[in-house]
C-alpha cells in the first residue's frame, strides 16, 4: 500500500498565484505515495475559493479568518481524521515549488524525522528574502537554539513535512498566529525529532507578505513572547 500524503495549502487572497501552483502540483508523482491536495481557504475576500474549486483538489472553506496557524491546523485535523501518513504544508503564494517536495520526502525517508523543514539558508540558493527579514530569521535561529538546543536556520519556513506523530500533536495544539518558530519549541519539548533540508524557494508570484513594515516589529515581539511561553509551560 502506498503512503498517504496530504499537501496542505493555507490560502488568504491567493487567487492570482493559486492556479499555477495547483497546475504544477497536479503533475507531481512520487513513487510509493498517494498524494492528495487540500486548499484551506482562510475566509479570503477575493476569488481564492472559486479558483480552488476549479481544480481537482479538496477544499476547506473556513467561515472566519483563523490566520495561518488555524488554517494549517484545519488541514492537519483533516489529515488526522482521514489517517494520512504524512502531511506537507506548502504556501499558496508560489514560494514553495512543488518540484522541491521530493527533497522533504527524501530527508524524511533517510532520517525518520517527525518534522522536516525545507530551508533556503543551508545552501543559500534561490530566493533568500530581504536583508531585514534575514536579520529577523537569524534572531529566531539564536532564540530557538537557546530554547531547544537545536540549530534551525530557517525557523520561519512554512515549507514543512509532518509525520503521523507530528500531525497528532499539531491537531491538538498549534500556535494560531505566526506559528512556525513557536511550534518548533512545542515539538521539541514533546520529544519530536526535527530535521532541516536544503530547498530552493521562489519569490511570491503575487500579493504581499503578512509580515512587513511595522508588522515586522510586532512579529518579533509577539513570537519571542510566544516561544518563551512554550518553553516554560508544562505539557498538557
Amino acid at each position: 500500500m502506498p503512503n498517504k500524503l496530504l499537501i496542505i495549502i493555507p490560502c488568504y487572497n491567493e487567487q492570482a498565484s493559486l492556479p499555477a501552483l495547483l497546475a504544477e502540483l497536479d503533475g507531481v508523482i512520487i513513487p510509493g505515495y498517494d498524494i492528495t491536495v487540500i486548499v484551506v481557504n482562510d475566509c479570503s475576500t477575493d476569488n481564492t475559493l472559486a479558483v480552488a474549486k476549479q481544480h481537482k483538489v479538496k477544499v476547506i472553506d473556513l467561515p472566519i479568518n483563523l490566520g495561518i496557524g488555524g488554517a494549517v491546523q484545519s488541514g492537519l485535523l483533516y489529515a488526522l481524521q482521514y489517517n494520512f501518513d504524512l502531511a506537507v504544508q506548502m504556501d499558496g503564494d508560489g514560494q514553495h515549488p512543488p518540484k522541491e517536495l521530493l527533497k522533504l520526502i527524501t530527508c524524511y525517508e533517510a532520517t525518520g524525522a517527525n518534522l522536516v523543514i525545507g530551508s533556503r539558508f543551508i545552501e543559500k540558493e534561490g530566493f533568500q528574502s530581504s536583508s531585514t527579514r534575514r536579520l529577523g530569521i537569524g534572531y529566531f535561529h539564536w532564540l530557538n537554539k537557546a530554547f531547544t538546543g537545536m540549530h534551525i536556520f530557517d525557523s520561519t519556513s512554512g515549507f514543512r513535512l509532518f509525520d503521523k506523530k507530528a500531525i497528532e500533536l499539531a491537531a491538538i495544539d498549534y500556535p494560531d498566529e505566526y506559528p512556525e518558530p513557536e511550534s518548533l519549541v512545542y515539538f521539541s519539548k514533546a520529544g519530536l525529532s526535527i530535521k532541516e533540508t536544503p530547498v530552493v524557494m521562489a519569490n511570491r508570484l503575487s500579493g504581499q507578505s503578512s509580515i512587513r513594515n511595522f508588522a515586522s516589529l510586532y512579529y518579533c515581539i509577539k513570537v519571542t513572547i510566544a516561544m518563551l511561553f512554550s518553553a516554560i509551560r508544562k505539557p498538557q
